[in-house]
């Protein structure tokens, strides 16, 4: 990674993550509750989550519908708009450098939830394509 793709990819992760604080902070001052812009859990743990048919292949979903995770760790280190937390510091930065690169990344995984979809695999990805403006990611829907 060279020097410059390193300081773009610094640069944009504290803009999410200082969005991130920003959010949370604005939610206390207006009485929100512990769970105030956290990312919502989709019952049932991953593991219970179906794999994905054959047949199925990719899709482009908007961003917009994916509101939940089946992964409760993965829940602390994004909030509702997958907005990153410092945990998830390392693995976001070579995420934002692959994908400026032009490297192709796997589609996300997915599996419908309420009136959109849970993440199951791809936060990274999800969190990366918010904070770079895009609209739609290419996935697998589950299930």
């Amino acid at each position: 990674m060279s020097a410059w793709d390193r300081a773009e990819a610094e640069r944009a992760f504290g803009i999410a993550s200082r969005a991130r604080r920003r959010a949370r902070l604005v939610c206390s001052l207006r009485g929100g509750g512990h769970p105030c812009g956290r990312l919502a859990v989709a019952d049932g743990p991953a593991s219970q989550t179906p794999p994905a048919r054959p047949g199925r292949g990719v899709r482009e979903i908007p961003l917009t519908a994916i509101t939940a995770t089946v992964e409760p760790a993965r829940a602390a280190q994004f909030d509702r708009d997958f907005r990153p937390a410092p945990a998830a510091r390392a693995r976001w930065l070579r995420v934002w450098v692959a994908e400026h690169r032009g490297a192709v990344l796997p589609p996300v995984t997915v599996v419908p939830a309420g009136d959109g979809y849970a993440i199951r695999d791809g936060h990274h990805r999800v969190s990366v394509a918010k904070a770079r403006g895009a609209k739609t990611i290419d996935a697998i829907v589950a299930g």
